[in-house]
Protein backbone atom coordinates (compact mmCIF):
# COMPACT_ATOMS: atom_id res chain seq x y z
CA UNK A 1 0.00 0.00 0.00
CA UNK A 2 1.39 3.78 -0.84
CA UNK A 3 2.13 6.01 1.68
CA UNK A 4 0.27 8.74 2.31
CA UNK A 5 2.46 12.09 3.40
CA UNK A 6 1.06 15.59 4.11
CA UNK A 7 2.82 18.62 4.16
CA UNK A 8 0.80 21.63 4.42
CA UNK A 9 0.72 25.32 6.63
CA UNK A 10 0.84 24.26 9.94
CA UNK A 11 -1.82 23.13 11.73
CA UNK A 12 -3.11 21.88 8.83
CA UNK A 13 -1.35 18.56 7.80
CA UNK A 14 -1.96 17.05 11.52
CA UNK A 15 -5.08 18.57 11.84
CA UNK A 16 -5.75 16.13 8.87
CA UNK A 17 -4.07 13.39 10.61
CA UNK A 18 -6.35 13.80 13.29
CA UNK A 19 -9.50 13.92 11.33
CA UNK A 20 -8.43 10.74 9.21
CA UNK A 21 -7.77 9.04 13.08
CA UNK A 22 -11.67 9.91 14.03
CA UNK A 23 -12.85 8.06 10.62
CA UNK A 24 -10.82 5.37 10.27
CA UNK A 25 -10.72 4.85 14.55
CA UNK A 26 -6.88 5.05 14.41
CA UNK A 27 -4.23 6.56 11.80
CA UNK A 28 -4.32 4.40 8.69
CA UNK A 29 -0.69 2.35 8.44
CA UNK A 30 2.15 4.30 6.77
CA UNK A 31 0.33 7.48 6.65
CA UNK A 32 2.57 11.38 7.95
CA UNK A 33 2.70 14.81 8.22
CA UNK A 34 4.74 17.80 8.40
CA UNK A 35 3.37 20.79 9.70
CA UNK A 36 5.80 23.72 7.98
CA UNK A 37 6.29 26.42 10.28
CA UNK A 38 8.91 29.53 10.03
CA UNK A 39 11.12 27.42 12.34
CA UNK A 40 13.24 26.57 9.73
CA UNK A 41 14.84 27.14 6.60
CA UNK A 42 12.95 25.58 3.51
CA UNK A 43 16.39 23.49 3.48
CA UNK A 44 15.91 21.97 6.83
CA UNK A 45 12.28 21.47 6.12
CA UNK A 46 13.09 19.45 2.94
CA UNK A 47 15.56 17.36 4.63
CA UNK A 48 13.49 16.47 7.66
CA UNK A 49 10.52 15.80 4.48
CA UNK A 50 12.78 13.53 2.89
CA UNK A 51 13.28 11.19 6.10
CA UNK A 52 9.91 10.97 7.16
CA UNK A 53 8.99 10.05 2.90
CA UNK A 54 11.53 7.36 3.27
CA UNK A 55 9.98 6.19 6.17
CA UNK A 56 6.51 6.08 5.04
CA UNK A 57 7.41 4.73 1.19
CA UNK A 58 7.03 1.08 0.37
CA UNK A 59 7.30 -0.91 -2.96
CA UNK A 60 4.15 0.91 -4.36
CA UNK A 61 5.09 4.58 -3.66
CA UNK A 62 4.26 7.54 -2.04
CA UNK A 63 1.57 9.65 -2.41
CA UNK A 64 2.49 13.53 -1.10
CA UNK A 65 -0.26 15.91 -0.85
CA UNK A 66 0.27 19.44 0.03
CA UNK A 67 -2.27 22.60 0.58
CA UNK A 68 -1.14 25.46 -1.60
CA UNK A 69 0.76 25.34 -4.68
CA UNK A 70 3.09 27.73 -5.09
CA UNK A 71 3.81 27.76 -1.42
CA UNK A 72 6.55 26.53 0.60
CA UNK A 73 5.12 23.08 1.43
CA UNK A 74 3.98 22.77 -1.93
CA UNK A 75 7.95 24.13 -3.17
CA UNK A 76 9.63 20.88 -0.42
CA UNK A 77 6.98 18.44 -1.94
CA UNK A 78 7.96 18.96 -5.31
CA UNK A 79 11.49 18.36 -4.58
CA UNK A 80 10.59 15.04 -3.19
CA UNK A 81 8.91 14.57 -6.41
CA UNK A 82 12.30 13.60 -7.68
CA UNK A 83 12.09 10.75 -5.41
CA UNK A 84 11.21 7.36 -7.77
CA UNK A 85 7.44 5.83 -6.98
CA UNK A 86 6.64 9.19 -5.90
CA UNK A 87 3.55 11.49 -7.03
CA UNK A 88 2.57 14.88 -5.39
CA UNK A 89 -0.82 16.78 -5.88
CA UNK A 90 -1.42 20.24 -4.64
CA UNK A 91 -4.95 21.60 -2.84
CA UNK A 92 -5.18 18.82 0.00
CA UNK A 93 -8.99 18.52 1.19
CA UNK A 94 -10.54 15.78 3.59
CA UNK A 95 -12.25 14.34 0.97
CA UNK A 96 -9.34 14.09 -1.48
CA UNK A 97 -7.46 12.42 1.94
CA UNK A 98 -9.83 10.00 2.44
CA UNK A 99 -10.01 8.90 -1.15
CA UNK A 100 -6.26 8.35 -0.74
CA UNK A 101 -6.76 5.79 1.87
CA UNK A 102 -9.03 4.22 0.51
CA UNK A 103 -7.34 4.02 -3.37
CA UNK A 104 -3.54 3.49 -1.58
CA UNK A 105 -3.67 -0.24 -3.21
CA UNK A 106 -3.87 0.87 -6.13
CA UNK A 107 -0.73 1.33 -8.21
CA UNK A 108 0.44 4.85 -7.70
CA UNK A 109 -0.93 6.60 -10.81
CA UNK A 110 -4.08 5.01 -10.38
CA UNK A 111 -4.05 6.29 -7.05
CA UNK A 112 -3.03 9.91 -7.93
CA UNK A 113 -5.86 10.33 -10.65
CA UNK A 114 -8.60 9.04 -7.92
CA UNK A 115 -7.06 11.00 -5.37
CA UNK A 116 -7.13 14.15 -7.37
CA UNK A 117 -10.96 13.01 -8.77
CA UNK A 118 -11.92 12.87 -5.02
CA UNK A 119 -10.94 16.31 -4.32
CA UNK A 120 -12.19 18.07 -7.31
CA UNK A 121 -15.30 16.57 -7.17
CA UNK A 122 -16.19 16.76 -3.72
CA UNK A 123 -16.23 20.51 -4.20
CA UNK A 124 -19.61 21.87 -4.59
CA UNK A 125 -22.23 24.46 -3.89
CA UNK A 126 -25.13 23.69 -1.42
CA UNK A 127 -27.93 25.72 -1.88
CA UNK A 128 -29.98 27.03 0.74
CA UNK A 129 -32.93 25.29 1.48
CA UNK A 130 -34.17 28.50 3.50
Amino acid sequence: MAGIFIIAHAPLASALIACLSHIYGALPARTGALDITPEHESSQWLEIARIELLRLIDANGALVLTDLFGATPSNIAVQLAAIPQVRVLAGVNLPMLVRAVNYRAEPLASLADKTLAGGVNSIQHIPSTI
